[in-house]
């Protein structure tokens, strides 16, 4: 069958509400050609929402289950959707995108959408846009311009939502402005606004929250618990080594638990290889048994750098190549 053809079954299939949308016809969403985005188009409108956001939740999940997809094509052209629902998962489908054409989009949304949970989605998609500005991978002036404006979310904005992902944005950013806004989110009783105090710190790289990241690792709710292994894990605190060996031993909550294996597997160190490894052998569940296994190829990376840390480079010095042929006096 030619490819519009099969596409064209694709369409109707979404159409037919009177069946589930078939779950192997996902993949064809992926890497559009622009005459099928253009079918599709034309018949979005017919969608019914719930058809919507179904198919838009389905997407997502098969994005970070498969890293070979993309959705971009589509989710661009439903930046605009009148739906806030779809114009935000929309955004969260193209939460990898490095286009740096998407972040004025993105900046637009955060000031003028009507909708408080697209404008908190765009500015969390705006993250990716602030780590590439401190790696100089887009232009200076608009990485200024979009951290002023997480800034100007982040302080002002009357929604506890946009606030807070806002800030989590900030993370990756090198502002001085920044540390006082992590530091007044964790002060707050609200576990939420620990959890982004948290999540912010994780994307740091900056040693200076290592005690508090520390203290959380036995927090009472789970959400500021995992929160806090994540940032152990993306810290590379090796003082978190044993208490997370130790949590491991007892924590029944999946996701709590995925968090652990993930942060040791980036920490590395004495225990943490033969646990995992013991972890993967007795692991029924198959697909537990491949985010272990992913894990030891993230521990045998770990293992590579030779217990190089995040915090052993001064950002402030030079690394000359000293030259072999230049005399030594």
């Amino acid at each position: 069958m030619p490819q519009n053809a099969l596409f064209l079954t694709v369409v109707d299939a979404l159409l037919d509400e009177s069946q589930p949308f078939p779950a192997r016809f996902l993949h064809r969403f992926s890497d559009l050609e622009p005459d099928e985005l253009k079918k599709l188009t034309k018949a979005w409108s017919q969608v019914s929402p719930r058809r919507k956001h179904t198919l838009l939740e389905d997407l997502e999940d098969l994005a970070e289950t498969d890293t070979l997809t993309s959705f971009d094509d589509m989710a661009r052209s439903l930046l605009a959707d009148a739906d806030p629902q779809v114009r935000a998962r929309a955004i969260r489908l193209l939460w990898e995108s490095e286009d740096v054409k998407l972040a004025p989009v993105y900046l637009d949304i955060l000031d003028n959408d009507e909708a408080v949970e697209v404008r908190a989605a765009a500015a969390n998609a705006l993250g990716q846009f602030v780590y590439l500005g401190e790696l100089e991978k887009i232009p200076a002036e608009l990485h200024l311009k979009i951290e002023d404006q997480l800034l100007a979310a982040a302080t002002s904005a009357k929604e506890p939502l946009l606030r807070r992902r806002a800030l989590e944005s900030l993370g990756y950013s090198g502002r001085e402005e920044v540390i006082p806004l992590i530091e007044a989110a964790y002060r707050e009783k609200d576990p939420d606004w620990k959890v982004s105090a948290l999540f912010a710190m994780g994307r740091s790289s900056d040693e200076r929250w290592k005690k508090q990241v520390l203290s959380q690792l036995h927090a009472p709710s789970e959400d500021v618990r995992s929160e806090a292994i994540h940032a152990a894990g993306e810290l590379e605190l090796e003082s978190a080594r044993s208490v997370l060996l130790d949590l491991l031993e007892d924590e029944e909550d999946l996701e709590v638990r995925h968090e652990l294996i993930w942060a040791l597997s980036r920490i590395g160190g004495e225990g943490v290889r033969p646990k995992l490894e013991e972890l993967f052998e007795l692991e029924e569940d198959d697909e537990l048994a491949d985010f272990i296994e992913e894990s030891l190829d993230t521990l045998s990376f770990t293992e590579d750098m030779g217990g190089f840390s995040l915090f052993d480079v001064d950002p402030e010095v030079d690394f000359i190549e000293e030259d072999p042929d230049e005399e030594k006096e």
